[in-house]
């Protein structure tokens, strides 16, 4: 890498990092170029010289934290080899991140951002941790099933690599998604406050009924 290519990634990484801030302060609607390149030194207008509008520097902020999160669940799975023992490593791994940068989880995961749409390939970013997750599934020896459901959850397996399980497991991972992601949402969202209830201890049962559901002799 050359002067100028390596001056122009840590401007862009810079201009990252001061986005992630604004964001953790004001939300994803306090995330300004301007105000980027002001705090930079920069005009907000030189600063579309490294993205081309508010639209790609937070594509990029989506993407980065997909990988990201993606790259935690890798690292927690580590040597884990019983399907239980997997689903704890990724399930608490989620958890540790979504609470450590809670503005980072719900720009993920959060209420969709008004006019964006994410390109295509972000796509391939979250898939990775849906990736990592499936790979804790256990063997499914049940009577294959026929319906629309699982019709569709066979297409969307083949479309995003995830073929080679049955529609069942395939299943068994987007609930074990939803589920831990439900409770993840209400906790960072800071809606257990008045319920007494601990949701660190809510998420732990869940991940155990999940493990029941599936592999209870594990």
């Amino acid at each position: 890498m050359d002067r100028r290519q390596q001056y122009r990634e840590q401007t862009r990484q810079e201009a990252k990092r001061i986005a992630l801030e604004q964001l953790a302060e004001d939300g994803i609607a306090g995330i300004s170029v301007n105000a980027i390149g002001k705090r930079m030194g920069i005009t907000g207008p030189a600063l579309y010289r490294y993205f081309a509008n508010r639209d790609a520097l937070l594509t990029e902020l989506i993407s980065d934290g997909y990988h990201d999160l993606a790259d935690a669940l890798d690292a927690a799975v580590g040597t884990a080899k019983s399907p239980a023992a997997r689903l704890r490593a990724v399930a608490h791994a989620m958890r540790a991140w979504a609470v450590a940068a809670p503005h980072r989880y719900l720009l993920l995961f959060g209420t969709p951002v008004p006019g964006y749409k994410a390109p295509e390939y972000t796509l391939a970013a979250a898939n990775r941790a849906m990736t990592t997750l499936l790979a804790a599934v256990g063997e499914d020896t049940a009577q294959p099933r026929r319906s629309t459901f699982y019709k569709q959850l066979a297409a969307w397996g083949e479309r995003m690599g995830h073929g080679s399980l049955t529609p069942r497991q395939q299943h068994w991972g987007l609930t074990v998604w939803t589920r831990l992601h439900g409770v993840l949402s209400l906790e960072v969202a800071n809606q257990f406050a008045l319920s007494g209830i601990d949701p660190e201890l809510l998420y732990k049962a869940e991940v155990e009924a999940l493990i029941a559901w599936w592999a209870p002799e594990s």
